[in-house]
């Protein structure tokens, strides 16, 4: 008789990204939070060598396959060769690295008082969108709430990205081309490289 895969509870973190965009929604410092889904797969692929965390504890990934398989909401069909590409994972990191250095410098500047606080979140780093409502003053520093604009406007627009071609072409495509994806990926390279010597 064949064995049933068994659930575990990581099998239902796709929940917590869900949990997570509403939290920022209501209240933006929630965003911090995100921070979670940078500093884990870095500390697996470090520590272990392997993308484990990727393959089994990415909410984000859980939740294309859950809308994509189970709900239907994808097309199924196989993505274009170059979005799994060397040059474009590669391109499309040092993009994403450098919108992140963009956003760091732009709470740099808050920090500093060299701007205000802009309370809008940024979609597909170009459309800038009034979310006022989700921040109305904390304990903690104006920086801290530039931070969160800009840090969910990252999380929000790549997972807008995700969803696209999750329902383009296969569920979990985002995953060829995720930034930290390829990032955990080069780490591991790098130690199955050292460890070879």
């Amino acid at each position: 008789m064949a064995k049933t895969k068994r659930n575990h509870w990581y099998n239902y973190l796709w929940i917590w990204s869900i949990i997570y965009f509403a939290l920022g929604f209501f209240n933006i410092l929630f965003a911090w939070l995100g921070m979670i889904d940078f500093i884990l797969p870095l500390i697996f692929a470090i520590v272990g060598g392997n993308k484990w965390f990727c393959n089994n504890m990415c909410g984000r990934g859980q939740l294309f396959w859950v809308l994509g398989r189970n709900l239907g909401c994808s097309c199924k069909k196989p993505a274009p060769r170059w979005l799994a590409s060397k040059w474009f994972r590669y391109g499309f990191l040092a993009f994403f690295l450098t919108m992140f250095g963009t956003m760091i410098f732009q709470t740099y500047l808050v920090f500093s008082g060299a701007a205000e606080l802009r309370k809008a979140i940024k979609l597909f780093w170009t459309f800038k969108l009034p979310w006022q409502w989700a921040y109305s003053g904390s304990i903690f520093p104006d920086w801290v709430a530039q931070f969160s604009f800009g840090f969910y406007s990252l999380m929000l627009t790549s997972t807008l990205i995700g969803l696209i071609v999750m329902v383009l072409y296969k569920e979990r495509t985002w995953c060829t081309f995720c930034p930290m994806g390829t990032m955990t990926q080069g780490i591991c390279k790098i130690k199955e490289h050292k460890n070879s010597k």
